[in-house]
């Protein structure tokens, strides 16, 4: 067998895995982040990706035949509504910032946001993930596809393992700030894709959409703060 043949089939699985999946890992770090665990979120896009490969794995190729616009769309709304609900718990969290630790309890629904995240963000990322691998898989390839995959999302699983709890000592006000700005990033960019916008630089204009909507969501939190002040919780 000419390795040379498969080489670059099995590097194209592993490059658009462990970039798609990269993105999932990000998201549930950031709205984990005055959670005691990113379990909530994990499951979540354990979950998304699971019902996601079950279905490419069952119905083959025809799911190249699904609307992809129909599952952004469906994911932009899902990720704005759980952006709003972050961006509450992000207004909570600088509020609590000036109280003495537990004058206040976490918000209700933490756990159900984490895991609606990471199941809307690991259902989108492994479409796009799919497709690519379907393919590489119709050019007789399947084979380079599944390792290349497999690898990928190896590496990444480990590397999340690694790092994440070093991600999560960042001060929980920021790191819920920069959640919920990916939050609102990712839901404008995949709305923008379901409607046809070909965005300038592809994936890379997901960067000043970031920086717009961290601006944007910090001019709202110090709204939220002014219309507001924070005061302590009466036991």
């Amino acid at each position: 067998m000419d390795l040379a043949l498969y080489l670059p089939a099995v590097l194209a699985a592993f490059l658009i895995t462990l970039l798609e999946m990269t993105e999932v890992v990000i998201l549930v770090i950031a709205v984990s982040a005055d959670h005691p665990t990113a379990r909530p979120g994990a499951t979540g896009a354990v979950v998304g990706v699971a019902v996601v490969s079950g279905i490419a794995v069952a119905v083959g190729a025809a799911i190249d035949l699904i609307s992809h616009a129909y599952l952004l769309y469906a994911s932009a709304v899902l990720l704005a509504g759980f952006g709003v609900f972050l961006y509450r718990s992000t207004l909570r969290s600088y509020r609590r910032a000036a109280l003495p630790p537990g004058s206040t309890p976490p918000g209700k629904f933490a756990g159900a946001v984490q895991f609606g995240t990471g199941l809307t963000s690991g259902a989108v990322e492994a479409v796009e993930v799919v497709v690519v691998l379907l393919g590489i898989t119709a050019a007789g390839y399947a084979f380079s596809a599944i390792v290349g995959a497999l690898i990928g999302g190896a590496i990444l699983v480990v590397m999340a393992l690694l790092i994440h709890e070093r991600l999560r000592r960042i001060k929980v006000p920021w790191l819920k700030l920069l959640g919920t700005s990916m939050l609102f990033t990712f839901a404008t960019f995949w709305f923008g894709e379901a409607i046809g916008l070909q965005w300038p630089g592809a994936d890379l204009f997901l960067i000043p959409l970031f920086l717009i909507a961290l601006l944007l969501s910090r001019v709202a939190v110090e709204a939220g703060l002014r219309a507001a002040p924070a005061r302590p919780v009466a036991h």
